[in-house]
């Protein structure tokens, strides 16, 4: 379309539309829809193999029996909570805390739970209520999830990278961040981190590490914001405790999520904020109920429908997820045991490629000795049919960046092996040019 044609220009609309953050997702998913045959090592979304239709009326009616056996509804108010308007903070909030307390050691208030349309409005409701004024900053581990990037852009919340250390977090650049913008005459609020098989590292935090955290957060009188995905597929490895069941003062938020463990389509995340909060009216509430207002006015309630989905999930299996997802923790932990062979055999120590190896979770970043760029991408789809995700897209900087993410979990075996042997020939051939003294992007 010609410019002059155009009936709005973004430079008239919110600035951040025009933020790379903000198309990324769009961009990734519009790679892969063009290239459907492309095999597809770049999304993070779970595998579809246990999927079953039947499953959604059958937890629906499991939720529903529940309502009326346990919690005594009658008919009629069992089709007004489940078909009706909802609750803003949400109708499984109970199951909720129960899970998290089961699941995670996690012992928590129901009320300080808000159930949400998915992990991504969680974020950006608590990204939103930090934002008072703009001396109020946000910290986050580099690389970042590029969904944290764009809420706190839509949020109006600058984020300050916080370097990734041996143990998944560099503590000492972390205070001095935040002293740094302290000195500056800015707020720093809080800090995003991904404790368990980060997106897009992999990797995740030991047991010292996530105190030393709580203490720094403690000592500096910040927020730590704990995104836990993929805390369940933890492969053969013993877990580490959420930094959330660790806490004893209030200082981390807790991001939840059902679309790995239950059903992404659901859509249903959740947040637990149980932080004090003094009213002007001299009342003291949690957390949650200040982010329950930004909800209401965002998206007035989470689908009560898919709520009752996920609530039958959870009833059925005692709500307990890590027992309810052993069959894909198998497979997710195969999967990546393939992935980091696979590379191994394909890339001799020495020759310059390297890769991450996570112990569980879905992601390795690969390492290359050239620029990785979206050009490169699409060339990677059209020309070697295989999917992949620059790393560039989880800074924020306009750094050439020399590396890529692989993803697992929604792949076969047989896919991961002819998606290496593309990934490898891609990488021989720009290796090539590069000897040549050819441009190393495209």
């Amino acid at each position: 379309m010609n410019p002059e044609d155009a009936d709005l220009a973004t430079a008239a609309l919110f600035g951040a539309l025009e933020d790379p953050a903000l198309n990324s997702m769009n961009f990734l998913n519009e790679v892969a829809i063009h290239y459907p045959d492309a095999i597809p090592l770049a999304a993070g979304r779970p595998s579809e193999e246990f999927f079953d239709l039947a499953d959604v009326p059958r937890y629906l009616d499991v939720f529903c029996r529940y309502l009326a056996d346990e919690l005594g509804l009658t008919g009629e108010q069992v089709r007004r909570t489940v078909l009706q308007y909802g609750r803003t903070k949400g109708i499984i909030h109970e199951l909720v805390a129960k899970n998290v307390r089961l699941d995670e050691g996690i012992e928590v208030d129901p009320e300080s739970v808000v159930v949400t349309a998915g992990c991504q409005e969680a974020m950006f409701l608590v990204l939103r209520a930090l934002r008072a004024d703009e001396r109020d900053v946000l910290l986050a581990v580099s690389p970042t999830y590029v969904g944290l990037t764009g809420a706190a852009r839509l949020a109006d919340l600058p984020v300050r990278p916080v370097r990734t250390g041996e143990h998944g977090v560099d503590v000492a650049d972390l205070v001095a961040v935040i002293r740094r913008e302290r000195a500056a005459g800015r707020r720093p609020r809080a800090c995003y981190v991904m404790p368990d098989f980060a997106n897009p590292s992999g990797l995740s935090l030991d047991l010292a590490a996530r105190q030393r955290l709580l203490e720094v957060a403690a000592a500096e009188d910040v927020l730590l914001v704990e995104d836990n995905p993929y805390g369940l597929f933890h492969g053969d490895a013993a877990r580490v405790p959420a930094l959330k069941a660790l806490d004893r003062h209030r200082r981390v938020v807790y991001l939840g999520s059902f679309a790995k463990t239950v059903l992404p389509g659901a859509r249903v995340g959740y947040v637990v904020a149980d932080q004090r909060v003094a009213a002007a009216d001299g009342s003291v509430g949690p957390f949650a109920d200040q982010l329950s207002k930004i909800k209401s006015m965002v998206t007035v309630n989470t689908s009560p429908i898919a709520q009752a989905v996920v609530g039958g999930k959870l009833l059925a299996h005692g709500c307990r997820l890590a027992d309810a997802n052993a069959r894909e923790r198998r497979l997710y932990g195969g999967n990546l045991r393939r992935l980091v062979a696979g590379l191994a055999e394909r890339f001799p120590e020495g020759g310059g490629v390297t890769w991450t190896a996570p112990s569980g979770g879905f992601f390795v970043v690969v390492t290359v000795p050239f620029p990785v760029d979206d050009e490169l991408l699409e060339v990677s789809a059209r020309d070697y049919g295989v999917l992949w995700t620059p790393m560039g897209h989880f800074y924020d900087s306009a750094t050439p960046v020399r590396s890529l993410r692989l993803s697992c979990s929604a792949v076969s075996a047989e896919q991961i092996d002819n998606g290496l042997d593309r990934l490898a020939a891609l990488i021989a051939d720009r290796r090539g040019r590069s000897a040549d003294g050819a441009a190393t992007t495209v």
